[in-house]
């Protein structure tokens, strides 16, 4: 029987190693030459081929085929991993002098030795390492503290710049070092998907490549198209030997020959002018990347030489890295508007005289709110000081004081709604202003409108916002329930213009039938996510599904009180207040009447498995490895227990994970709570 199985199978092993050739190939190609070999329908039609042959056998599938590049798998928990070879942090300087203080160091160390340095661009990214073993990627670690990071495998597989097969001549065993990035472009389209979903934007690049590698989704992280940089290969002892791989910079040119994505900018420097003139050069070029960087590293070129020049407690006596200090220019402040967001949060905007910085032409940035402009007593005419470093949003850091116009007064704050003309609010406790009006303020309205249709709310995909935009202007959506009293006759041949009587956007048949049907489509999403789909202020998206389980329905919820609605875990009195009073006012209830009519889901579908733990209260701690922590909350509630945030001595039990918090260990100690693991869990409610 094993015979002819193998028989059979062959002509599929066959064609799943010549697609799996194939398709790294025109990745390879595609994105570290940039050229495109094939159409992207072809290559899609090779990846749609390689996907069923994996699926009708699965045996023949490799953990590092193309097809991982798309994710899937879903990571509950971060394994912690000892590095096998220390990742040290360099030393870092800002200072011209220290550099030459570091070059003099070295040429006393080594004497008359015969030596270079390699300058290289020191990225701004995540630090990750990847071991590679007879020519496969067998793990992805970060960094961690540098002695332990976290397996990120599944998320690393997705980044096309990182080869999951080497090609060419390569080391048996060696970890390939290197940075995460994400690149300009790709972080400023994310982060406008982002604003369009109703998510705050990150600050720079480096925090979301950060975020992006523990994403529990690989299929998430594969979508933000993150680009791996190799920076150092590291080698056993053992290692068989290779006459390329005795300098670092050989290293790197061997590194591209197996299919790494390599920094062409790195340059081999005999001297310290020859250093100089490298950071002097990409101080001023850096801007024109793709992506951010924050200086330059200074390595010894030879690799025999640095166990000869040893550590310090820290970091390597063998390398350094020079930082750029950040961009800063003056530009004059030719007025301040006020933005109006979608919970009413007004946002102050400098507008100010175009200058270029930090790659781009600056004309914009924020002033955050009242109390950032009297802390930098931003006056009439002031010229500002504005400033770029790794971040891609640029920042009003102070005042240039020697071009203040003598006499020049104070900017004020408005008082009143630049857009509806309602009085300003702004709560005790507050750093900002909103306006109150939010059924009658038209950014309010249409921001409800594009968070109620966003991917993590209704996932209404159809509509983008300048569709929405016209809808609204046209009179058919006021208000989140119109959506579901749209009529096909009534999208068709709808059409929005520009200031120039340009068509903007307009609706087909085609598209009014999708618009329809993601309507539609939509009252199949659960209560949790309707509800934060409402759009209530200081209610995201964890909030909302911890509502939604406490309360289980709509109507429970709009009868709570302030202090059964602080009483939920994550609810704080500010958020209490703000969802008693949203639900005391009549048209916010007659509007969940409507959108209830319209067929949206009301009430939490609970599953409940078994009374196993009924009159028992948890407290949940911890790193799980059977499931995410929200999810073994929900477990023990559809058991029949009940999770509490805090300790106290109602507690029947603590369910401690790893990482467990240790205040949390020392009050379950204190008050004599029993602590119990996921594996005495599973044994309670198999009972």
């Amino acid at each position: 029987m094993d015979l002819f199985s193998s028989i059979d199978t062959e002509p599929a092993r066959e064609r799943i190693e010549e697609l799996t050739r194939l398709i790294d190939k025109y990745n390879y190609e595609y994105y570290m030459n940039d050229r495109s070999l094939v159409s992207d329908f072809e290559f899609d039609a090779l990846l749609r081929e390689l996907m069923d042959l994996e699926r009708q056998y699965p045996e023949l599938a490799s953990p590092n085929s193309p097809t991982k590049r798309v994710g899937g798998e879903v990571n509950k928990t971060f394994r912690q991993v000892e590095h096998r070879f220390p990742m040290l942090s360099l030393g870092n300087t800002y200072s011209i002098e220290e550099i030459e203080e570091f070059e003099s160091r070295t040429r006393k160390l080594l004497g008359d030795t015969a030596f270079s340095y390699t300058c290289e661009l020191k990225y701004d990214g995540v630090a990750i390492g990847l071991t590679y073993r007879n020519g496969e990627l067998v793990q992805a670690v970060t960094r961690g503290n540098g002695a332990v990071g976290d397996d990120i495998t599944s998320n690393a597989r997705t980044i096309r710049t990182i080869p999951l097969r080497l090609t060419g001549k390569y080391p048996k065993d060696f970890e390939a070092r290197g940075e995460v990035v994400f690149p300009f472009k790709e972080f400023e389209a994310f982060n406008r998907q982002r604003e369009a979903d109703g998510d705050e934007p990150f600050a720079n690049p480096r925090n979301a490549a950060s975020g992006s590698l523990k994403l529990q989704d690989s299929a998430e992280c594969a979508r933000r198209k993150l680009q791996f940089c190799m920076y150092f290969m590291m080698l056993p002892a053992d290692a068989e030997p290779d006459e390329r791989l005795t300098t670092h910079s050989g290293r790197l040119e061997a590194a591209k020959t197996m299919g790494f994505n390599v920094q062409p900018y790195i340059k081999e420097c005999l001297n310290i002018n020859e250093i100089k003139q490298f950071i002097d050069y990409w101080d001023r070029e850096r801007w024109n990347l793709p992506f951010a960087i924050d200086g330059i590293v200074i390595k010894v070129n030879q690799v025999a030489l640095w166990d000869r020049m040893g550590l310090t407690a820290k970091s390597p006596r063998w390398a350094i890295a020079y930082k750029f200090k950040a961009q800063q220019v003056s530009t004059p402040l030719e007025s301040i508007s006020f933005q109006v967001g979608r919970t009413g949060i007004i946002t102050p905007v400098a507008n100010m005289k175009p200058v270029w910085l930090g790659g781009t032409t600056v004309r914009r940035a924020t002033l955050v709110n009242a109390d950032y402009i009297e802390k930098l007593d931003i006056r009439d005419g002031d010229w500002l000081l504005v400033e770029k470093g790794g971040e891609i949003i640029p920042k009003i850091v102070g005042i240039d004081m020697d071009k203040r116009k003598p006499g020049a007064e104070p900017v004020k704050y408005i008082t009143n709604c630049p857009e509806c003309g309602a009085r300003l609010v702004r709560a005790e406790g507050e750093a900002g202003h909103y306006c109150p009006n939010q059924d009658g303020c038209p950014p309010q309205i249409v921001g409800r409108l594009e968070h109620f249709v966003g991917r993590k709310a209704m996932n209404i995909d159809s509509l983008g916002s300048e569709r929405l935009e016209m809808l609204y202007r046209k009179g058919l959506v006021r208000d989140i329930a119109d959506f579901y009293s749209l009529r096909r006759e009534q999208l068709i041949g709808l059409e929005s213009t520009d200031d120039d009587g340009l068509r903007r956007t307009s609706i087909q048949e085609k598209g009014a039938d999708n618009i329809l049907a993601a309507i539609e489509k939509s009252k199949e999403v659960p209560f949790e996510r309707v509800l934060f789909a409402l759009g209530i202020r200081y209610v995201g998206e964890v909030g909302a599904k911890k509502l939604a389980r406490y309360f289980k329905n709509i109507d429970a919820l709009m009868a709570a009180s302030e202090e059964e609605l602080a009483s939920v875990d994550d609810v704080g009195e500010k958020t209490a207040q703000f969802i008693y009073d949203y639900f005391r006012d009549e048209r916010h209830r007659q509007l969940v009447e409507r959108l209830r009519a319209a067929g949206l889901k009301m009430t939490i579908v609970e599953i409940r498995l078994s009374d196993a733990l009924v009159g028992k209260t948890f407290v949940v701690s911890g790193v799980f490895s059977r499931f995410s922590r929200d999810e073994i909350k929900a477990d023990i509630e559809q058991h029949g227990g009940k999770v509490s945030s805090s300790i106290s001595g109602k507690t029947d039990y603590v369910l401690a994970g790893e990482k467990m918090g240790p205040e949390k260990l020392k009050k379950a100690e204190k008050l004599g709570v029993p602590i119990i693991s996921e594996d005495d869990y599973l044994k309670m409610i198999a009972k």
